[in-house]
């Protein structure tokens, strides 16, 4: 187990943090649960970055790695819908969501039987992208709208949860289209094709 393994996996108790403090009933809970998704975000880019300096890229990380992102933004995304910050509305999309991250992590789980390793494409990370932005809006509304009542005019929570909403939608598309290209490019590896 090294420091960049420990990074990764560091997301999962990080995510607990956040969804305990989202029902702590003391003002400034939201706010640490935001700072805490902000440390949990950064670790996705520290544990690719320590590994590739020292020279420690295994295939255990970078499949820990997709696992742990999709743990961290699914489970956060239910436990809002959970404590209402996202609406009732958002449940079919993020039921996409769960069904495509499902099958790709099982793309990748049948394709490491095999031997085989998929690396991170391009738009699964515009998706990764677009879902810590979502959330980043989100968790920040939140903590203006109880935190920072009266201290900011709540035009500007409304604002910003709006704007979450937004992009929660973006982050929607962007996941079923780059799951789409995912099953579309490595079919074969699902079905067992490449193996005949």
């Amino acid at each position: 187990m090294n420091l960049p393994n420990l990074l990764t996996l560091s997301r999962i108790p990080i995510l607990f943090g956040i969804v305990g403090l989202l029902y702590l009933p003391f003002t400034g809970a939201c706010s640490l649960a935001f700072v805490l998704f902000i440390l949990g975000a950064l670790t996705d880019w520290a544990d690719g970055y320590v590994a590739r300096k020292q020279g420690i890229v295994s295939n255990f990380g970078k499949l820990m790695d997709a696992l742990t992102d999709k743990v961290f933004m699914v489970g956060l995304f239910i436990s809002l819908l959970a404590a209402g910050v996202l609406p009732d509305w958002t449940l079919p999309l993020l039921l996409l969501i769960l069904t495509r991250e499902f099958l790709i992590t099982g793309l990748r789980l049948v394709a490491a039987s095999s031997g085989v390793v998929l690396a991170a494409e391009k738009s699964g990370k515009h998706k990764t992208v677009s879902q810590i932005v979502a959330a980043i809006l989100l968790l920040l509304a939140e903590a203006i709208h109880v935190d920072f009542e009266g201290l900011i005019v709540a035009w500007v929570g409304d604002a910003l949860h709006w704007g979450g909403l937004v992009f929660f939608i973006i982050a929607t598309l962007l996941t079923v289209s780059s799951g789409t290209q995912y099953m579309v490019k490595y079919w074969s590896i699902f079905t067992g094709e490449n193996e005949k």
